[in-house]
């Protein structure tokens, strides 16, 4: 009997442990969620307050004078649409290409019997470390003719190592290597062997690095920036820079209450611009997160 109640304390004693333990967890994840999901919350919450207030630093919890005056003017701007529209088409299509030109690649460097798979790898890897610049590059995109190009948001720089590298660790250490002996077994070729089982096998990496793509190519600017120039095809990036420059220059132009007025409003679409530039990729998220921690996980775990 005594040993029972020895036992039963020591479980009680390790009962109220684990009970402190998960309460101090918990304040922290807590804090750090507060933390890193604030800042994004004051975004929306200003850019549907009063300017005066938001400039005032009234704007802490909850919006103050609540008035839609930034999306009213930013929706004024047909040019949005013509970006979002750019936007769209250019993550759907760049996504794919990024999908169809990196994931073959990454399962062929995955195979040990790759001839000259050693030196093939150098030749992704190399690049990352040593670029030929901007000049080069640029000169490289005009020669193919894809400067103010539709094609230039999606074909040159379709092929990223870093992508090659993380499908490439999945399918070595994902993947047994009895289906590809079993599959040999049934008369199935490389290529029927990618598709069949490889890639429906991966729907976790495919899903993260869709998601890397996605996001990459959606708030891409630079690109646009060097090798866009007719309006019509600019993405919404480059079309919300131009909405803020044009505005801020407005309110420079002016003078004395009239100026006030027009820097606050500048300043509270800048965070309406955020919000609209940034919600259809916070919509998208919730679909492929399962998949994504799917994938990170297993990487982290056999990698």
């Amino acid at each position: 009997m005594a040993d029972i109640a020895k036992t039963t304390r020591q479980k009680v004693k390790r009962s109220r442990a684990d009970q402190i333990f998960m309460f101090f967890l918990y304040l922290i994840t807590g804090i750090l969620t507060v933390v890193a999901l604030y800042p994004m919350y004051f975004i929306i919450i200003a850019s549907i307050s009063n300017p005066s207030e938001v400039a005032a630093g009234s704007v802490v919890l909850f919006p103050v004078q609540p008035t839609l005056q930034a999306y009213q003017k930013l929706i004024d701007y047909e040019s949005i649409w013509i970006g979002y529209r750019n936007t769209i088409i250019y993550t759907v299509l760049g996504t794919a290409m990024i999908l169809a030109v990196n994931l073959p690649a990454a399962y062929a460097l995955s195979r040990k019997d790759l001839v000259g798979r050693r030196l093939i790898n150098l030749f992704f890897i190399f690049p990352m470390y040593f670029g030929g610049g901007l000049i080069p590059t640029y000169m490289v995109v005009r020669d193919f003719g894809l400067v103010d190009n539709f094609w230039v948001m999606i074909i040159p720089f379709s092929v990223i190592t870093y992508y090659i590298i993380v499908a490439r660790t999945f399918f070595s250490n994902s993947l047994p290597d009895g289906i590809w002996e079993a599959a040999q077994v049934d008369g199935c070729g490389n290529l029927r062997f990618f598709f069949s089982f490889v890639l429906p096998l991966s729907k976790a990496i495919i899903a993260v690095i869709a998601l890397w793509a996605a996001v990459g190519i959606w708030n891409q600017y630079m690109t646009a920036l060097i090798y866009l120039r007719n309006a019509d095809l600019q993405p919404l990036q480059i079309i919300l820079r131009s909405i803020l420059i044009n505005n801020q220059n407005m309110a420079s132009m002016m003078t004395g209450s009239a100026a006030q007025e027009a820097q606050q409003l500048a300043e509270l679409i800048k965070y309406a611009v955020i919000v609209i530039s940034s919600l259809p990729v916070m919509m998208i998220y919730p679909f492929v997160q399962k998949y994504f921690n799917q994938g990170v996980m297993i990487g982290a775990v056999k990698g």
